[in-house]
């Protein structure tokens, strides 16, 4: 009697590792890369014995993970204030968003063409706004965002606390911070996220400049983005 086995076919090693990485529900950011490794070796194998060919792609992916598997199982030096130790699944990661980030706009990308394709549009700006509308992988997400505010105002917490006296600004507005942004924004390149929140006088005023970003992103007055997972945040004038 023949056993039949379906294996779900992946166009490329990305696919079929956000594919184990979903399966597993684990974070992207925190991958079990031990685990995640075996199972990736495990699929080849089997597909291996099945007689399927295999692109090179896939081996030099297997590579990959084998070689970041044996960092992570290394003993960690100790630890030094000068030197920040780097996590060798960050490149990895940065791979993993990237692809994340084109496959659900490849997604929406598809389920628009579903609906405009029997349709005339003379407004020959809207396919821009629906990829501007997402952000790419040099961008930062929102979520990202906020967590680095929230990192930012926990630490102003431990400088708040220290007992210095300090002269409070008796008002300021959202509008107020918009405006001190895009006026150094005319002057300078670039503006760091966190001198922005840390430079502000008390709590209130943190929390507007953090309002004061979100609505230029969202008027589309600035672009922020971040060069790997724990580089500061830029803000970049569009």
């Amino acid at each position: 009697m023949s056993i039949n086995i379906k294996l779900e076919v992946f166009e490329g090693p990305f696919e079929l590792l956000f594919h184990l990485i979903e399966k597993a529900k684990v974070d992207i950011y925190d991958i079990p890369i031990a685990e995640i490794t075996d199972q990736y070796i495990s699929y080849l194998k089997l597909m291996q014995s099945l007689d399927i060919d295999l692109a090179s792609e896939f081996l030099v992916m297997a590579a990959t993970l084998l070689e970041i598997k044996s960092k992570m199982l290394l003993p960690k030096a100790p630890k030094n204030d000068d030197i920040e130790e780097s996590d060798p699944r960050e490149e990895l990661v940065k791979k993993l968003v990237e692809y994340k980030t084109f496959k659900e706009l490849s997604l929406v990308l598809k389920e628009k063409l579903n609906i405009y394709e029997k349709a005339l549009c003379k407004d020959s700006n809207l396919a821009d706004e629906i990829i501007d509308s997402f952000a790419l992988p040099d961008k930062l997400s929102v979520e990202i965002l906020l967590e680095k505010f929230q990192m930012l105002m926990k630490k102003r917490e431990l400088f708040d606390n220290r007992g210095s006296e300090k002269i409070y600004r008796d008002s300021v507005t959202v509008e107020d911070k918009i405006t001190q942004i895009l006026k150094i924004l005319s002057s300078a390149k670039i503006l760091y996220f966190d001198d922005l929140i840390m430079d502000c006088i008390n709590k209130i005023e943190a929390i507007f400049a953090f309002l004061a970003v979100l609505e230029l992103i969202k008027r589309r007055k600035i672009f922020v983005e971040q060069s790997s997972n724990f580089d500061k945040i830029i803000i970049r004038r569009r």
